[in-house]
């Protein structure tokens, strides 16, 4: 029997509604999204889902779809046969083969590429895929759970996201609250750690945070919510004596009176003059969009989400962009 998940604490009533709608939709055999910001506990939600649904016997498996580049996506996701691409020398089984029976947890959707999302879509209605380079149909029998960071109705308003995809995913929403609307629960969690790391270490027990570390880590905004908040209490422990109430709270591990300065960034070379007239127009731009396309890859070491960052763009209008000058071709 598959080991029950770690249990998600908290008691301030935002938290225990969270927990309420969770347990309200795990038996059913639905899609489900959950929305929060990061390190809020979205993955801890979406085990709690399998471990209370009618599939809690069979697997539970997770993937981050930031974590991986376009081209291998759908093959981490659909699976390969042997021969689809150079390298494939035999059959590879997907995430939702391997998944069949149980769920699959998929983190950061709005990461995957338009394809991706129309065979997420194909799987959620009839429960059919073919692997990359096949032509035989296959069928399985997943619960999907996805989640993410980011506004997805807004991003389906721009045209950045499948908006069919979302209405089947969306069946219900858990929205989890950041960690500065659960006041109540930051000393609950930070004792929880504690406790936790000072097991790791060998310890036989916490002494507790002495009050000007309660308040220390009350009067905080964690911007990292609970992934901060168990990071800053592992190492005040860790740092502390063992027999020692915990005084010190670093929140920034960074903060040294040696911390070296910031290199100042180089001037940006001087804006080139426009051609004389006549000048052909398209042409200029699409000189200036490779060009710019092009340093900012070579800035980024060819990493295309890091890219898109440095130009201001999304990672799809970034694809966009390679595909319509063929600069994806060229390099890859």
């Amino acid at each position: 029997m598959p080991a029950e998940p770690e249990t998600p604490l908290g008691e301030s009533p935002a938290f225990l509604k969270v927990l309420e709608e969770t347990s309200q939709v795990a038996p059913l055999d639905k899609p489900v999204l959950i929305v929060g910001e990061r390190g809020t506990g979205k993955e801890l939600i979406a085990e709690r889902l399998h471990f209370l649904s009618n599939r809690s016997e069979d697997a539970f498996l997770k993937m981050n779809c930031a974590a991986i580049s376009e081209a291998l996506l759908e093959s981490e996701l659909f699976g390969h046969e042997a021969g689809a691409f150079t390298g494939a020398t035999k059959t590879h089984r997907g995430r939702f083969e391997r998944a069949d029976g149980g769920t699959l947890f998929l983190d950061e959707l709005a990461n995957t590429s338009p394809l991706v999302q129309e065979k997420l879509l194909r799987v959620i209605e009839y429960g059919e895929y073919e692997r990359v380079g096949g032509n035989r149909t296959q069928r399985t029998d997943v619960r999907l759970v996805a989640a993410t960071n980011e506004d997805l109705p807004r991003l389906a308003e721009a045209g950045k996201f499948r908006a069919d995809l979302l209405d089947r995913l969306a069946f219900d929403v858990i929205t989890l609250p950041p960690l500065r609307e659960r006041r109540t629960d930051i000393l609950l969690l930070a004792e929880r750690f504690a406790i936790n790391m000072a097991r790791d270490l060998g310890r036989a027990m916490f002494p507790g945070f002495s009050r000007a570390a309660q308040e220390r880590l009350l009067a905080h905004g964690w911007p990292g919510n609970v992934r901060e908040l168990k990071n800053v209490v592992e190492r005040c422990v860790y740092r502390a004596d063992a027999d020692s109430v915990v005084h010190e709270i670093t929140l920034d591990p960074f903060d040294s009176p040696y911390r070296p300065a910031t290199t100042a960034a180089p001037k940006p070379p001087p804006a080139e003059r426009t051609p004389d007239l006549p000048f052909n127009l398209k042409e200029v731009v699409r000189d200036f969009e490779t060009a710019a396309i092009h340093r900012a890859l070579e800035t980024a070491k060819h990493n295309q989400g890091k890219a898109a960052d440095l130009l201001s763009l999304t990672y799809h209008q970034l694809r966009g962009y390679l595909k319509k000058y063929e600069i994806l071709n060229k390099d890859e």
